[in-house]
């Protein structure tokens, strides 16, 4: 079924929001550090190994990444449009296949809490929305005989 534009607005904004609280800490060297440790230290709860150490290289690319995300997060918060979201959908899913070969290739139960929000991310942004003709406008449900003011 599909929803309405402002609904799928809200999708994009509410999934750029998530993106800046969970990526904040990738943004820097600083707060990777902490942030790897924690998410080993869940890892290791669930009932995996520890994660392996990050180099000063693979904490690069961390950084680079939470950095990107935090622009693409803000752009989103202040552009919520459908065809961001459409992007940043499509960027999820392929976030999702790389989490879910990871998780195939380590079997880190960690992964889990990652790849299943991406998804579900991904599925939401993509979700059909109404199309409207000209002249009309959404009040809940399609109207077909409401004229735009």
């Amino acid at each position: 079924m599909p929803i309405s534009s402002s609904a799928n607005r809200r999708i994009v904004k509410a999934s750029a929001i998530y993106d800046l609280f969970l990526t904040a800490s990738f943004a820097t060297p600083w707060t990777f550090a902490f942030a790897h440790g924690q998410i080993s230290a869940l890892n290791t709860a669930l009932g995996g190994a520890a994660l392996p150490a990050f180099t000063p290289f693979h904490v690069l690319f961390a950084c680079l990444m939470g950095s990107i995300v935090l622009v693409w997060s803000v752009l989103r918060i202040l552009e919520p449009t459908q065809g961001l979201g459409r992007f940043d959908g499509t960027g999820r899913f392929l976030f999702s296949l790389w989490m879910a070969w990871c998780l195939a290739a380590t079997d880190a139960p960690v992964l889990w809490l990652f790849v299943l929000p991406e998804f579900a991310w991904g599925v939401a942004q993509w979700w059909p929305v109404h199309r409207l003709k000209d002249g009309q406008r959404y009040n809940g449900v399609l109207s077909r005989t409401s004229p735009a003011c």
